[in-house]
């Protein structure tokens, strides 16, 4: 299907989304991007439904084309504070306040929004497969935090953060299990099935 290039018909028009939500490591982050109002890309997409190999190229190609682009990562210690859902909220809301253009409009991926200064705004159910600046915005928002977990995956590599991104994996979880818990998982969440058994 043939993504949408604008909801509102505003030229300033922000999509954003976020990554790691569901992960037991790491942060969750998200991205905010305003596309020209005419912008069209045959191979954007919705992150979850692109290869790796195609984020990392569209990545580049996005923030060349896009009028500007930010991306923002809450980090466990947050996650655990103020909850995943508001946590998801606020690297939305960070990445937005770091756009060099103030947006006009705000379309969401989700069902779940705080509204944003007095900028009006849309959530859209499943968005990043339906307009091309919220499939922009997931793909920026799972690479970079693609990124940050190789990187943190060298100093834990027992978990294999490299290959799972934090997600709840059999391997990951079956590492937790040995190892424990680093600094970078998220206490709030149930890390193992038998949570009770696990050393907090």
């Amino acid at each position: 299907m043939r993504l949408k290039s604008s909801f509102s018909n505003l030229n300033l028009e922000c999509g954003t989304d976020e990554a790691g939500r569901g992960c037991l490591a790491g942060p969750v982050t998200a991205a905010a991007v305003i596309l020209p109002p005419t912008y069209n890309n045959d191979i954007l997409n919705d992150s979850k439904q692109l290869s790796e190999k195609n984020r990392n190229i569209l990545k580049p190609i996005i923030e060349s084309d896009a009028v500007t682009h930010a991306y923002a990562h809450i980090f466990p210690n947050t996650i655990d504070d103020i909850n995943i859902l508001n946590a998801s909220i606020l690297a939305m809301h960070k990445s937005i306040e770091q756009l060099n253009t103030t947006p006009e409009f705000i379309i969401v991926d989700g069902n779940r929004f705080k509204p944003y200064g007095s900028i009006k705004h849309e959530t859209i159910v499943k968005g990043d497969s339906k307009f091309l600046s919220i499939a922009a915005a997931s793909v920026l928002a799972k690479t970079y935090r693609d990124e940050y977990m190789e990187c943190i995956h060298k100093e834990f590599p027992m978990y294999n953060w490299k290959q799972n991104k934090g997600y709840p994996t059999k391997e990951h979880r079956a590492a937790i299990k040995k190892y424990g818990i680093t600094k970078y998982h998220r206490k709030s969440f149930r890390l193992l099935p038998e949570q009770l058994k696990l050393d907090l």
